[in-house]
């Protein structure tokens, strides 16, 4: 199996801040997967990048995890976060994992 990861970083890349509160990124972000009917999961982080002027910048981004996705789905997905989030860019990385369903009966 597989896992998808996108980084995307919540600073404007026009006015090289975050225009809105963390909560407002939330919403947008489970409304994009759970438009797309996919399971995932996500967490809020902070990070520095170098900014096209070669800035050094800190930002809070959201980590978006996606298991066993199809690479087409997850694209998209970067995609249109990458818009509604007014990025030049998100990562993305793909690793593989060993993973299984743990069930027990009550």
């Amino acid at each position: 199996m597989k896992e998808t990861k996108i980084y995307v970083g919540l600073n404007d890349s026009g006015i090289q801040a975050q225009k809105y509160d963390d909560s407002v990124y939330v919403s947008i972000l489970k409304k994009v997967c759970c438009s797309y009917k996919v399971p995932f999961s996500f967490n809020m982080s902070e990070g520095g990048y170098l900014n096209e002027k070669g800035d050094f910048m800190q930002q809070h981004m959201l980590v978006i995890s996606l298991v066993d996705m199809e690479d087409n789905i997850a694209e998209e997905i970067a995609k249109d976060l990458c818009a509604f989030f007014h990025q030049p860019s998100v990562l993305m990385t793909v690793s593989d994992v060993k993973s299984k369903y743990i069930k027990e009966r009550i």
